[in-house]
């Protein structure tokens, strides 16, 4: 459908019942569901293909943490993978072979850039600016993603660097990195992959790290051609490999709470720094002072013996960049060629919120003032109609297909229930949201995540955004179907 902007403009409104903005993971996931649903839908994506994160991590040796019979959609089962864990190529071919698979491509339109989202209380919908063209929608669904903007840390005189210099996340594939003295900010899970993979053709690397992660060995190997002639022949087995890895996870969440169980594994992590690291000094350096789990839990086979070459260093937190010169937390120094971000994201002040904004007139990004918060990680106050995916406090060790089709299976259900009920809008109920997440706020207490080191779970007002503190088997059933009790609801006139 498509109809006229306001009288001052002549461009045209191309009209759809919904709108999923990305076309990543979730974006597939709903676009699929939306289509067997029957109900009219399109996607926009900024870039010119699928993909997600899985398209713009190109590092040396990025690959996923979970292992791939998990790490993809329970409907969509690939019984190709080559590795237990999948690399970000695998991973990538994945997406788009799912696309294809349900012939959702003639959905999505490429090179769509959201500028603004902006709900029309009168016409009860959004309308979504982009590059492409002004869309409207009665439901949104924000398949966006927490990993998606680079964050470059904050770093007195980083402005006067004259060298290169780029995140991992926009990695520069044709800069050859060979004898060249290079500083790598962060040691989190993008940089326990690219480091070792760049270690032997580089002059020096000189590691910042402002805390060192818990890193545990990685249980990965290929897989071979019977496993997945098998996998091809009997699905069953696959999926029954699936369900074993859902519940170790399932079992990991439960016992991280254990500090029995958290000494065992930190144990374990001590041990394979000594395997990795023979130097007493350097292995201080790389042991945690925090609880294992309090960050992300980080997984390799090669980041303590990359650590451990002679052409590595391994300094405490940057403080300042003076020209080439690189001056860490406790005064030492070093002279670089190349700086790589491993830096991360913004995951506990998601940019998507700088773009909505809802029936209040303020973007969402101003409501929530630095510390996200939604109804089951899903809806935001004062934003009818439209739904997060991987929204806060939705995070916990498993695989994030696990929560995505959680999610879309909820926010189908809103969708449909409102298309049968004849409802206009469904927005969040203040009160109820409030109690749910003073409620999830509660049980986050005295958990390994709230236990004081800093990381990204933690928002800058101090409030754990990010953690969802109960069994993932608790969230699927919150979220198996939208009770609009909880709702406020309005009918169509």
């Amino acid at each position: 459908m498509t109809l006229k902007t306001p009288a001052n403009t002549s461009e045209q409104i191309t009209f759809h019942e919904t709108i999923v903005v990305g076309a990543g993971i979730s974006g597939i996931c709903a676009a699929i569901k939306l289509k067997q649903a029957k109900i009219d839908f399109i996607v926009l994506e900024k870039s010119h293909e699928a993909g997600g994160v899985w398209r713009e991590n190109v590092y040396p040796d990025c690959a996923c943490d979970v292992p791939s019979a998990l790490y993809s959609y329970s409907f969509a089962p690939n019984p190709d993978w080559t590795r237990v864990f999948a690399t970000q190529q695998e991973i990538k071919a994945y997406t788009h072979n799912t696309v294809k698979r349900f012939k959702i491509d003639q959905h999505i339109h490429f090179n769509h850039q959201l500028s603004k989202c902006n709900w029309h209380e009168s016409d009860k919908c959004w309308q979504l600016e982009t590059n492409g063209g002004i869309y409207r929608a009665r439901f949104v669904i924000m398949a966006c993603g927490p990993m998606h903007i680079p964050l470059i840390p904050h770093i007195k005189g980083i402005e006067t660097f004259p060298g290169k210099s780029f995140h991992s996340a926009t990695w520069d594939t044709e800069y050859d990195l060979s004898e060249k003295r290079v500083a790598v900010i962060g040691s989190g899970g993008s940089a326990i992959q690219f480091l070792p993979a760049i270690q032997r053709k580089t002059k020096k690397i000189t590691l910042f790290q402002r805390t060192p992660p818990w890193v545990l060995p990685k249980v990965d190997t290929k897989i071979s051609d019977r496993w997945r002639k098998n996998f091809k022949r009997f699905p069953f087995t696959q999926k029954l490999f699936r369900k074993v890895l859902f519940f170790q996870f399932e079992f990991l969440n439960h016992n991280l709470k254990n500090k029995w169980f958290s000494q065992k594994l930190e144990t374990a992590a001590i041990k394979h720094i000594h395997r990795g690291v023979k130097d007493e000094a350097l292995r201080e350096k790389l042991k945690p002072d925090y609880s294992l789990g309090c960050k992300r839990i980080l997984l390799s086979n090669n980041w303590y013996k990359a650590l451990g070459k002679d052409n590595v260093e391994v300094f405490p937190g940057i403080a300042e960049i003076q020209g080439n010169k690189l001056i860490a937390s406790d005064g030492s120094s070093c002279e670089v060629d190349v700086i790589i971000y491993g830096t991360g994201f913004e995951v506990s002040d998601p940019p998507i919120g700088k773009l909505i904004y809802g029936r209040n007139g303020r973007s969402l990004s101003d409501q929530w003032s630095g510390s996200p918060s939604a109804y089951l990680g899903t809806m935001a106050e004062d934003c009818p109609n439209l739904f997060l995916t991987l929204g806060p406090n939705l995070y916990t060790y498993t695989s994030a297909f696990v929560i995505i089709e959680a999610q879309v299976k909820y926010i189908l259900s809103a969708i449909t229930k409102a298309r049968k009920r004849n409802i206009a809008t469904i927005t969040v109920n203040k009160e109820k949201s409030e109690k749910l997440n003073k409620s999830l706020q509660n049980a986050l207490q005295g958990t390994v995540w709230n236990s004081g080191c800093a990381s990204y779970f933690i928002d800058k007002t101090g409030r754990n955004s990010v953690n969802w503190p109960w069994t993932t088997m608790k969230m699927q059933r919150r979220l198996s179907k939208i009770k609009l009790a909880e709702f406020q609801i309005e009918k169509q006139l």
